[in-house]
Formats: structure tokens, C-alpha cells, sequence
């Protein structure tokens, strides 16, 4: 049931386009009387009942099953620093393999227990942690594949998917011809041995639901509980933004990277120098920037609405762990009034990633969905990132303009020379300081001193 799209297009007169379709043909009629027969052999009953158990938690825990997603031709699309223009045949392709190659880190289901619980899925409070998984894995594919980098359309292809493959090789159109198993096999099999491709199932065995992975939910649960948090507690966008950090720091895979996490809404310039310089002849290590801030009191500020929009055109921007009341999801882009984003409310049978080639579709969502900005929880924390010190000089000059120029009342977050003794979030005062005379002087105390103000389900 992993979301799909096909190549249809409603030229209607709305004019937009329906053209990501939610269910494969596949899966379109998972309750089919074949499905039921009761000489069906035990492998293909065991995968009737992880559908419906996926179905089921996915309906719990908040996931929209709708069919479609509509998007105006005649609007642009923003998503993570790039513009389509979904008129144009190209635009329209280029969007497709872009959002199709973002790392989709969703509910999981039977993993072994997390630590300190008997706890063997993420469903119903772990969303946030899988948001933050969702702004890591973006900024580690920036970090370790090369510029313009997507998940080729013949990588993932199955057989709903052959009529996706668009190339003027002629091998490449002999093969989408071939037989829908070939497809299957060459999708799964023989393409997977490629560098690039290496790479990109190395960064996502790093997000496997196992103790071992350096970004997994079991490390990152392990990671929480010296902030007094524990599997089954929910975590809010500022605590899950030094989870982050320290995972980072504790992974011996990236020696070259490092987290820098905003303190009352201030990016202290001086701070970032120091975690990035190294000593000649090194060159200075990517940073990960995150801004915890809170856009309003109870609700979504307006004002802030347009910078939310300018700050996802940068490229430099890695996304927004944010969401709606009840729900968090990974802003990662817009159209007209409406935000793009990954869902993590899909419950999926764990991966076992120590199997070779293991499969990888339920790691990338084809699906993309929108909501409203006035939904938007005014709790979030925004992601940038910079490879080495040009990319961060000019990421100041591009975010602080962007944050000067936009709003009309305080910035989201200012930049400051000098520097800042770095506090944990277990006694740090709230980062959002700077809009708390505007709030209302009576308010719950767990609303006043933290970010972390999703409501539990």
C-alpha cells in the first residue's frame, strides 16, 4: 500500500492537476474475493493480513486514505529550493523523481523492544521523532550523494510502474518493454550494485528500526532519555532537535558534519564558526542549522506566513519538523496557500536491513499531500544546511534577508555575532522567549515553557 502515482491529467475546469494517485492497481482492491480463497497459499494470506494491519493502524493513528492530491498547473510548486512549473511536461517529470527521492521514515511495526520497554512499534507518539528522521535523511543525502541527486524511476519500478520510465535509450525502452517480473528483478536486483545507489541504501540502513543503526527510533528513544523521555513519551520538535544533535555527534560515520541548534531564536554566528572550523589542510565541516521557534500562541500567526514560504524557496532550507494539532508532519514545500509534506501516520511491517538488497519502496512516498498554512501548528523547529563555509556564508546572507524582509511584527529568529555558551534543553530557557510578551498572560505552564506542545493522541 506504499502511495503511488500515475501519469493521468484532469484538464478540467479547475484546472488542476489529479495526477498522484494514492492506491497502485495493485493494491487498489486489497479485499477481493481472490484475496480470500481459502486454498491461497500462507505467504500470500500473511501479506493480506499485514495490508490489513496496515490499513487499520494507518485509519488509527491519523493517516488520510484520500484518493488524490490536486495541484494547480497554472501555480508554481516550491519545494526545498526548487520551482516547478507543473504545466511543463519536464517541470512536471522533475518534481515527480525529486519528491519520489525524499526518504519517507514512517510508523513501524515489529522491531525489537526499545530500551527500557517492551515496546515494539512507534505507533500513536513516536511522529515527531520520525519527522526529525525525515529532516536528517534529507540533509545526509545533500551531504553524501552528489548535486541534483534523485532515486532513478528504474531503481523503484514495479510493475504499476513501467509506464513511468521516460528515456531516449534505447535499452532503457527495451527493458520498461520486458516482462513485468524482469521489471521487478532489475528494479530490486542487478540496479542496486550501482555507487550512487550504494550510498543512498547506506543512509537509509542508518534510519533502520534496529539497535545498531546510528539514526534509528532505538537509538534516538536511548538518546531521549537523558532528557527525561522514554519510549511511549511524547517529544516535541525542540527536544527531538537535540536528540538529533547527539546522535550526530555519537555516529562515527560523519566526522564531517555537525548539529547547531539555535538558542532563543538566535543563531549565534561565532558558535557555528567554532563546531565548523578545522585545521588546514581539512576544510570546514557541513553543519546542520536548527531553529526551534513558535509562530503565534495558540494559533498559527499569519504574518509569519509569507517568510514560512520564502525561507522553504532557499536551498539552503532542509525542511520544517512541524505540523497540525494531534499530528506532526515534515513540511518540506508549497503551492499557493498550502504546504507539501511526508506523513509519518502509515504503520509499516519493519525492514529487516541486514538482508541483502533489502527492499527499499517503503522508504519513499510517491504521494504528495497538502494542507492548508492556516492548519499549521505555530510550534516547529526549521531546518538548513551548508556545506562547508561558502554554503554557510551565504545561508546567513539569504536567511537573515529573508527573516528581515518578511514578517511584519518580530523576525522568526535573529543572527548575532559573538558567541553563546551552549545549554541543554533539559535547563534551557524557552526559545521562544522573544514572542512570549505577546502572548496572553494566562496560559497553561506547559504551554509557556516549551515547544513541545503537540497534543499527545
Amino acid at each position: 500500500m506504499n502511495p503511488t502515482f500515475t501519469s493521468s491529467l484532469n484538464d478540467g475546469a479547475d484546472d488542476c492537476m489529479d495526477d498522484w494517485h494514492f492506491l497502485s492497481s495493485e493494491s487498489a482492491d486489497p479485499l477481493s474475493r481472490e484475496e480470500f480463497r481459502e486454498d491461497r497459499p500462507a505467504e500470500q494470506k500473511g501479506k493480506l493480513k499485514s495490508k490489513l494491519v496496515s490499513a487499520w493502524n494507518s485509519v488509527k493513528y491519523g493517516f488520510s486514505l484520500k484518493q488524490k492530491a490536486k495541484f494547480n498547473k497554472s501555480s508554481p510548486v516550491n519545494m526545498l529550493g526548487k520551482s516547478y512549473d507543473l504545466g511543463n511536461e519536464g517541470d512536471k517529470e522533475r518534481f515527480r523523481r525529486s519528491f519520489a527521492s525524499l526518504l519517507w521514515l514512517t510508523y513501524r511495526r515489529g522491531f525489537p523492544p526499545l530500551p527500557g520497554s517492551s515496546l515494539t512499534t512507534d505507533g500513536g507518539w513516536g511522529c515527531v521523532l520520525r519527522t526529525g528522521q525525515m529532516l536528517l535523511a534529507r540533509c545526509l543525502l545533500l551531504h553524501l550523494m552528489p548535486p541534483g541527486w534523485t532515486w532513478s524511476v528504474r531503481y523503484c519500478a514495479v510493475k504499476d510502474d513501467l509506464d513511468l520510465l521516460r528515456s531516449s535509450d534505447s535499452s532503457e525502452r527495451s527493458w520498461a518493454s520486458d516482462s513485468n517480473k524482469r521489471g521487478r528483478n532489475l528494479s530490486l536486483g542487478s540496479l542496486l550494485d550501482r555507487p550512487m545507489e550504494a550510498t543512498h541504501r547506506r543512509i537509509v540502513s542508518w534510519f533502520a528500526d534496529h539497535p545498531s543503526a546510528p539514526f534509528g527510533i532505538h537509538q534516538l528513544v536511548e538518546l531521549g532519555r537523558s532528557s527525561g523521555k522514554k519510549a511511549g513519551d511524547w517529544y516535541g520538535p525542540s527536544t527531538v532537535s537535540h536528540i538529533l544533535r547527539k546522535a550526530v555527534v555519537a555516529s562515527a560515520d560523519l566526522p564531517s558534519l555537525v548539529v547547531y541548534i539555535a538558542q532563543d531564536c538566535t543563531i549565534y554566528l561565532q558558535d557555528v564558526r567554532k563546531l565548523c572550523e578545522r585545521p588546514p589542510p581539512h576544510s570546514w565541516k557541513s553543519v546542520i542549522i536548527l531553529v526551534p521557534v513558535r509562530l503565534g500562541g495558540q494559533e498559527l500567526n499569519t504574518s509569519y506566513i509569507a517568510c514560512v514560504k520564502n525561507l522553504l524557496k532557499l536551498e539552503s532550507c532542509i525542511g520544517i519538523i512541524g505540523g497540525r494539532p494531534k499530528h506532526s508532519l515534515f513540511f518540506i514545500g508549497f503551492q499557493d496557500d498550502n504546504l507539501l509534506y511526508l506523513d509519518p501516520h502509515y504503520c509499516q511491517p519493519t525492514v529487516d536491513i541486514k538482508k541483502e538488497n533489502f527492499p527499499l519502496e517503503s522508504f519513499h512516498c510517491k504521494h504528495p499531500r497538502k494542507m492548508s498554512f492556516s492548519r499549521m501548528d505555530p510550534s516547529c523547529t526549521i531546518g538548513f544546511f551548508a556545506k562547508g563555509q561558502t554554503e554557510f556564508e551565504s545561508l546567513c546572507a539569504a536567511v537573515n534577508e529573508t527573516v528581515s524582509t518578511s514578517a511584519e511584527t518580530y523576525p522568526m529568529f535573529i543572527f548575532a555575532e559573538g558567541e553563546r555558551r551552549e545549554v541543554d534543553e533539559g535547563s534551557a530557557t524557552s526559545p521562544n522567549s522573544t514572542f512570549s510578551r505577546q502572548r496572553e498572560s494566562k496560559r497553561r505552564s506547559d504551554d509557556t515553557n516549551s515547544m513541545d506542545e503537540f497534543v499527545m493522541l
